[in-house]
C-alpha cells in the first residue's frame, strides 16, 4: 500500500534529513518541497516525502544560528557604544572631552565616562562631520 507523503502549510518548520537542516516550508515546485534557512537566506528543494516537522530543540538551535550568523555578518556601526570615540587631532575640544573621560575612567566612574563619550560624539557630529 502506498501512502502519500505528508502536506505541509507554508510557514511550517521542519528538518530536511537529506540535508540535516532545517527550514521553513514555502510550498512546492512540482514534486519537489522548497525549503528557506530559519532567518532568512538561500532556499533549497527537499524530497517532500522525507520532511518532518522540526522538533522544539531542532527550531530553537536553527534559530540561535541564525541569529548568531547575523550578528557576525553586521559590522559594528561607526561610533558604537562598545567603541569609545577617538579624539580628532588638534582640536581643544576632543582633547578636553577625551581628558575628562580619562580622569572619569581612572576614578572607576563608569556614568562619567558614558558623559564624556556622549558629549565627545555630539561635539565631533556637530564640528567635524558636518
Amino acid at each position: 500500500m502506498r501512502t502519500e507523503p505528508a502536506t505541509f502549510e507554508p510557514g511550517t518548520v521542519l528538518y530536511d534529513p537529506a540535508t540535516a537542516k532545517v527550514g521553513e516550508y514555502l510550498g512546492r515546485s512540482g514534486p519537489r518541497a522548497m525549503l528557506r534557512p530559519l532567518g532568512g537566506g538561500r532556499e533549497w528543494e527537499a524530497e517532500p516525502a522525507g520532511l518532518r516537522r522540526a522538533t522544539d530543540r531542532e527550531r530553537i538551535v536553527a534559530g540561535l544560528r541564525a541569529a548568531n550568523e547575523r550578528t557576525l555578518a553586521t559590522p559594528p556601526a561607526l561610533g558604537a557604544p562598545g567603541r569609545p570615540p577617538a579624539p580628532v587631532p588638534d582640536c581643544d575640544a576632543c582633547a578636553r572631552l577625551a581628558d575628562r573621560r580619562e580622569v572619569a575612567r581612572a576614578a572607576f566612574d563608569h556614568s562619567a565616562v558614558t558623559d564624556a563619550n556622549v558629549l565627545l560624539r555630539q561635539h565631533q557630529r556637530k564640528e567635524h562631520e558636518g
